[in-house]
């Protein structure tokens, strides 16, 4: 019997793999350079061969492909909660960890680093989230938790020797015995969420210690060898320290309740649990663990905006990558004027996010030295978090439609990228309160924020409708019900900082960028700004090098 054969796969777009996801990224480089962290140029291209290579593209797969598992007992019948991965999510988190992107920032102290020590990590995580981002949640907090276990500088004198190490250990063991080890976060409580005041766990002094009772709805990454906990003291809602074992080496009261069932991040655990007098030490004074914590919140929104930005620059390259190869009515595809059109479309929509990004990590380098850029990132973080991270969903649901079936399908990596993408809006405060916290920056130093918006329309003068889009800024944010328009204005505002970060890498897509966003007649999709064939093709050729 004969049976038919499966013709031979013709038209179809090689594997995008064996690259180097730095040196092929043009407007990545110049944004680096122009943010101060070109002396890294080399380690940078290491870093981009590494994750850019066809193995590690295989090793994000399997790690998505099975995902964690809850062991709450022993074959014996103990409580151990311990969560197990596959090999390929351990592999990742050792390649991360070698890089330094959960400690870079940072001295053997706990000091910041200084430099562009910033600038530098974001662009390794900028091309990390690219390839697998479920695992660079436990890097971002570790990274992040230096900040405030600065307000406990005796607990931080003991933690950060381990936490400054480059070494993965992924043993369930305790911390001080560890090579190395990273922090999660339990925040949010069942009836509360956001609004962590609500919050009703409670924490008894018990000597230098704490036992805390009650629970979490979201406690993340539940394989760290501890975690940053809010709780109710007695003087009110504080900051602590819980690691996974007591001091005497007994597994502690943390009991996980089972790992959360996500769209996406499927590599990375996140679980409910309840603490049954679990073992904490206090970070901070009691009654100020809001002010302790947004130390740390900050640098994990701007981990936010840099992930959801690579995610984004990966469904170009991705979308772009397969235009060049795929014919379509005798011609490529990247050669059809209306692809053409939104695949650079595209490609000025990454270049700008990019800069802007990298700009944000700038000021967080200069922050502690120069108040001007201390008050460009209180403002700008949430705006930017807000802007960026809720552009990167829509944006990949276009980069899978320039595929077609292709980009739908599970094989390819743009599914997993859209379902990822929302996490980044909705971590860490979603858009109403990054909104919120936009207006708050401006009530709580008014002055120091006119003078960010002033440097913006600086920055920008002579831009398509710059002078309106910082106008309407002001308008909206001065106006008594600002809150009803706060979404309007903190957009506009992420748009005018975009244009002006990228005018410093790129003056003349800068202008093209303005032109398309600010200025003229502006519309919702992607592909519909008005680009000459020229201008096209040199936003493609940045983007991706033929």
């Amino acid at each position: 019997m004969n049976h038919a054969t499966t013709p031979e796969a013709l038209n179809q777009s090689p594997p995008y793999e064996d690259v180097d996801l730095f040196a092929s990224d043009r407007p990545l480089v110049e944004a680096v350079a122009f943010n101060e962290a070109s002396s890294a140029y080399v380690d940078h291209s290491n870093f981009g061969q590494l994750f850019g290579s066809a193995a590690m593209a295989e090793t994000a797969r399997l790690a998505n492909e099975n995902t964690p598992k809850l062991n709450t007992h022993d074959a014996r019948g103990n409580r151990r909660d311990e969560v197990e991965f596959h090999p390929a999510y351990h592999e990742l988190m050792a390649h991360s960890v070698a890089a330094g992107l959960q400690n870079s920032t940072w001295g053997k102290t706990g000091a910041p680093a200084g430099k562009a020590s910033e600038v530098s990590r974001a662009a390794k995580l900028f091309m990390a989230a690219q390839v697998e981002t479920g695992h660079l949640c436990p890097l971002t907090m570790t990274r992040a938790s230096v900040a405030a276990l600065a307000s406990q500088p005796d607990l931080l004198a003991q933690v950060m020797p381990v936490l400054s190490s480059h070494s993965y250990d992924p043993s369930f063991a305790p911390w001080s015995g560890k090579t190395g080890m990273t922090l999660g976060m339990g925040m949010t409580e069942k009836q509360g969420g956001t609004d962590v005041r609500s919050n009703i766990t409670s924490a008894t002094r018990d000597g230098d210690a704490y036992l805390i009772r009650g629970h979490k709805w979201f406690m993340s990454a539940p394989m760290c060898g501890a975690f940053l906990v809010l709780a109710q003291a007695e003087e009110g809602l504080s900051c602590f320290f819980m690691p996974r074992f007591r001091p005497d080496g007994s597994v502690n009261a943390l009991q996980f309740q089972r790992l959360k069932d996500k769209l996406g991040n499927r590599s990375n655990a996140s679980s409910e649990v309840e603490f049954n007098d679990a073992y904490a030490l206090r970070v901070g004074d009691e009654g100020r663990g809001i002010r302790t914590i947004i130390q740390m919140v900050q640098l994990t929104r701007q981990d936010c905006a840099v992930a959801s930005a690579g995610l984004m620059r990966s469904g170009l390259v991705h979308a772009l990558h397969h235009a060049r190869h795929r014919s379509v009515f005798q011609k490529h595809l990247a050669d059809q004027p209306l692809m053409q059109s939104v695949l650079a479309d595209m490609a000025l929509q990454v270049e700008a996010s990019t800069a802007l990004v990298m700009r944000l990590c700038r000021s967080f380098d200069l922050a502690p030295e120069l108040p001007a850029e201390a008050a460009y990132m209180r403002l700008m973080t949430p705006a930017i978090k807000y802007w960026v991270c809720k552009s990167a969903p829509g944006f990949l649901y276009e980069a899978m439609e320039c595929m077609g079936g292709n980009g739908y399908v599970e094989e390819g990596i743009l599914a997993r990228h859209y379902r990822e993408a929302p996490v980044n809006a909705i971590w860490e405060g979603s858009g109403n309160v990054m909104c919120l916290d936009v207006l708050r920056a401006l009530s709580h130093d008014g002055e120091a924020a006119t003078a960010v918006l002033q440097e913006l329309v600086d920055e920008t003068r002579g831009m398509p409708g710059a002078g309106e889009s910082a106008a309407f800024v002001i308008g909206c944010l001065l106006r008594p019900d600002s809150e009803r328009v706060a979404r309007q204005a903190v957009e506009t505002l992420a748009v005018l900082a975009a244009a002006a970060a990228l005018n410093i890498v790129n003056p003349t897509h800068a202008e093209l960028f303005a032109k398309t966003r600010l200025g003229g007649s502006r519309h919702a999709m992607l592909g519909t700004a008005e680009l000459s064939e020229a201008q096209s093709r040199t936003l493609l050729d940045r983007a991706l090098p033929q």
